[in-house]
């Protein structure tokens, strides 16, 4: 006789009930970079959109900002954090091994032996952690999860080269996921093209380490380009698809800050009304990977662009290549 597995049984549906974030304190504009770099503020602003970013400060740490910004979004979901049971964070820039950082984060917001660890999916990395956390909810493993995104790229940034030198920023975002009676997470669209997995890339330590250097960011811009403006903008549909919406019925589009071009050409593959507010916050950024959606959606309740209760699309795509996205509603 075969016995019975007991399966657990969760909330019906899930959804993010804040949200908190941290920038870089070190405002970087393009003239300054200028300085680093051979460029001019003309060039970069019609490559990317981007006005200035923001580094992290000698004493800003993926642990610290990630921190801060957790801090913030536990404060304003009116949880208790005894009430967290797992911590989901994403991040390419934390460059301690082990003990993982979301162990690190839970100690230091003194939260109850919560599940711990952390994701690698580059700039798709947040969306990957909050399709976790819905699952986590409705099969009954958790019942309220930390997520974050947490990136200090400049801290890999190679300055010699003119291409990516001016892209990243550094930043933690993070939302507290708990139970809902009515869905607030859509079904996760995500998976990986390996075939083009060495278009974005690092160094492997070791060779860093016997060179003495540290691993940088490498990328072939066009080929990201290309791919990001095609089949990205397919998966935006189909996340939309799954969700049973159509473009008119978005209140908001959040995607990964890596490029306003990139945006551009996917919000006319996707044909969004003009009502659709669409998130451009790498103009005062950069590019920070897994943090740029939790950042976006912040800056966006703050400056009253989007409302609580607004349908927003949110998909990220990076090194991997990876991509993720669900359709959310907004806390």
């Amino acid at each position: 006789m075969t016995a019975t597995i007991k399966a657990s049984q969760g909330a019906p549906f899930s959804r993010i009930l804040a949200v908190g974030g941290e920038r870089g304190s070190r405002v970087v504009d393009n003239a300054e970079m200028c300085t680093i770099i051979e460029s001019s503020d003309e060039w970069i602003q019609q490559r990317t959109g981007i006005v200035e970013r923001r580094w992290a400060s000698d004493d800003q740490t993926p642990l610290s900002m990630t921190v801060n910004a957790s801090r913030k979004a536990i404060e304003r979901s009116g949880v208790d954090p005894a009430q967290i049971d797992a911590v989901l964070i994403s991040t390419v820039s934390h460059m301690q091994q082990f003990p993982s950082l979301s162990v690190s984060v839970a100690s230091e917001l003194g939260l109850q032996n919560p599940a711990a660890t952390d994701l690698s999916a580059a700039c798709a990395g947040f969306c990957y952690a909050l399709g976790l956390a819905d699952s986590m909810i409705r099969t009954g493993s958790a019942k309220h999860v930390l997520v974050a995104g947490v990136e200090v790229l400049s801290r890999q940034t190679d300055f010699t080269d003119r291409g990516t030198a001016f892209l990243f920023g550094d930043g933690a975002g993070a939302v507290v996921v708990g139970p809902s009676q009515t869905p607030g997470i859509g079904p996760v669209v995500w998976g990986s093209e390996t075939d083009t997995a060495d278009i974005i890339w690092t160094e492997d330590w070791n060779e860093a380490l016997e060179s003495g250097t540290k691993p940088v960011i490498h990328m072939e811009g066009n080929k990201v380009f290309k791919w990001a403006t095609t089949f990205i903008a397919e998966k935006t549909a189909e996340a939309l698809d799954l969700a049973g919406l159509k473009p008119e019925d978005l209140d908001v589009f959040i995607p990964h800050q890596a490029n306003n071009r990139i945006t551009d050409s996917m919000l006319r593959r996707m044909k969004l009304p003009e009502s659709v507010v669409v998130s451009r916050d790498i103009q005062q950024m950069g590019n920070s990977s897994a943090a740029s959606i939790p950042i976006a959606m912040e800056a966006l309740l703050e400056a009253g662009d989007a409302r609580s209760g607004d349908t927003a699309l949110v998909i990220g795509f990076g090194a991997g290549l990876v991509y993720a996205g669900q359709v959310v509603v907004l806390p």
